[in-house]
């Protein structure tokens, strides 16, 4: 299963949310705050509470940066 910890309204989210969808990945979303602050889940899984984050248990990968994900995501599931 593949987790994605995203924000509302945010872009670069909804790009990888339209790749899994096109691959026809089963992914979980996990909302974060709005606030940086308040984003200590996604700082304890990537390091740094930027969103969007991708989780895939199944292939122990956790990965941040929308661009990155998109290429993982195309080159793992395509």
């Amino acid at each position: 299963m593949v987790t994605l910890y995203r924000l509302e309204g945010c872009p670069y989210c909804e790009f990888v949310v339209d790749r899994l969808e096109e691959l026809a990945v089963d992914y979980e979303s996990v909302w974060v705050e709005g606030l940086h602050s308040r984003r200590n889940e996604v700082k304890r899984l990537s390091g740094q509470r930027q969103v969007p984050v991708v989780v895939d248990d199944e292939r122990g990968v956790t990965m941040a940066e929308s661009e990155h994900i998109l290429e993982y995501l195309d080159s793992t599931y395509a």
